[in-house]
């Protein structure tokens, strides 16, 4: 490969978005970056093109490849020999797996774009208070990209500055984990002190400081700062901006999205725009015509019976995440798992209304429970556990079922597993409590698991492409 070739991680040409309205999210064509940035609404719609690049298939659009299909919550689809998904639900993955590929390159291009607003909004005359909620706005997307790069891949280039040269993206080499979450934590700190409470209009969706805060607590839980988590989720609590909905199904309605229970979605609209979500066609059964939903199914993200053996009988939530069969055109039933939290009718095939739930109320609560049960306090931690459970029609846990901190951990983990199904939490949240290879391992027969998980197995591979690109500067992981 040449060495001229332009290093796709940093140098990733700048889109931003050219339309007025928040959730009109389409690149400008042809922008040069160096007369781009000199008005407000430039600096805008730079802004929302940052948002804009959540959509991508390496970001959110196929976010489950990385986030559910490792766990023992869903499988995927086999298609011949297309294997890509299968690595990572077995764990033989090829450093040349296309996924690991694009959650690199779209990561760093969404990454790109916020370093470009955050560098040239000191040249843009403005109201300050505005630009400065902009340049908080694109810190918490940053914080957010990082986020998910950091717990895919571990060690990443940290780039905090626009890349305009070539030639400078390969004096970038591989960032220790702990840098890369120092520059998270200090992106969103900046960013929870400058963002607006709530937003009207064209601008709901926008990140607040309830997202702000929300993030850098899981952060906290993360790297398990668990005093620091339980008083920053204390604040989001405490400003009583969110709420459960009092049903379950309602937190999933496209048509009254970005609710209450909301923190932070990535937005979509539908309309044959270019900016609808492909989750309902994308999970609906393959070959199932119009019987699920309207152009058909990929069967992608499949729930496995380990899943469906986790719900307790009673338990609400189980109907609106999952189905296990659907009747055909002819009226003949179809034993077939998929996945139907994601439901909008599409306008066309891949064009839904349906958000991507990234922060939520929910999650919120479960993840205070958590903090508190680890700093000793699980005895406080047992009434937002159950809040969770009530909504879910289920009995209380008692001190009997969660009085200790082993017992609660237990219960949490469960709760979350049902509570946040399909929403890109599972493996995540085995990896962070350290049990992805507990749990892994006691049932790797069932789900074909080709290889002895070692911590290795817990990040995945560095893609080849970018190791061929600068070789000297970014390593593979251990045991790809």
């Amino acid at each position: 490969m040449k060495r001229n070739y332009l290093y796709i991680t940093f140098l990733s040409l700048v889109l931003t978005s050219c339309k007025d309205e928040f959730l009109a999210l389409s690149p400008i064509s042809q922008a040069s970056t160096a007369t781009f940035y000199r008005t407000g609404s430039d600096l805008l719609n730079a802004l929302n093109g940052a948002y804009g690049a959540l959509q991508s298939g390496g970001q959110y659009g196929q976010y489950y490849v990385v986030a559910e299909i490792p766990s023992d919550d869903t499988r995927p689809v086999l298609s011949g020999s297309v294997t890509d998904q299968d690595e990572f639900d077995k764990f033989y993955m090829r450093t040349t797996n296309p996924f690991v590929a694009t959650r690199w390159s779209d990561g760093y291009r969404g990454i790109y774009r916020c370093n470009a607003i955050i560098d040239r909004s000191a040249g843009v005359t403005m109201n300050e208070d505005q630009k400065k909620r902009i340049v908080g706005e694109a810190k918490f997307l940053r914080a957010l990209m990082y986020f998910n790069l950091v717990r895919v891949f571990g060690d990443v280039p940290l780039v905090v500055q626009e890349v305009v040269d070539p030639q400078e993206g390969y004096n970038y080499g591989r960032t220790p984990v702990a840098d890369v979450y120092a520059q998270i934590i200090q992106d969103l700190t900046d960013a929870e002190g400058v963002l607006d409470v709530s937003y009207t209009g064209a601008n709901v969706g926008r990140a607040t400081r309830g997202a702000a805060k929300s993030l850098l607590g899981k952060v906290y839980l993360t790297q398990r700062r668990y005093a620091e988590a339980a008083a920053k989720l204390k604040e989001v609590i405490d400003a009583g901006t969110y709420d459960l909905l009092p049903s379950y199904a309602s937190v999933f309605q496209a048509s009254a999205k970005n609710h209450k229970e909301s923190i932070f979605d990535v937005q979509y609209k539908k309309g044959s725009i270019g900016e609808g979500s492909g989750f309902a066609n994308t999970y609906a059964p393959e070959n199932s015509g119009n019987a699920v939903i309207q152009f058909g199914g990929g069967g992608n993200n499949q729930p496995t019976a380990d899943m469906i053996a986790a719900y307790e009988p009673g338990d609400l939530r189980k109907d609106v995440s999952l189905a296990t069969s659907y009747t055909n055109a002819s009226g003949v039933r179809v034993d077939y798992n998929f996945v139907r939290k994601y439901r909008d009718a599409p306008v066309i095939s891949g064009d839904s209304e349906d958000n991507w739930p990234v922060l939520r109320y929910a999650d919120v609560l479960l993840m205070y429970a958590e903090a508190l049960n680890e700093t000793g306090n699980t005895a406080q931690a047992l009434p937002f556990l159950n809040r969770i459970r009530q909504r879910a029609g289920l009995a209380a846990k008692t001190a009997t079922d969660a009085g200790t901190q082993a017992a609660m951990r237990l219960a949490l983990e469960q709760e979350r597993r049902i509570e946040l199904a399909f929403e890109g939490h599972r493996w995540f949240d085995l990896v962070r409590t350290g049990r992805a290879l507990p749990v892994l391992r006691a049932k790797a027969a069932a789900i074909g698991i080709q290889t002895n998980l070692t911590e290795n197995n817990l990040v995945f591979a560095i893609p080849q492409s970018q190791i061929d690109i600068n070789p000297t500067k970014i390593t593979q992981n251990p045991g790809y």
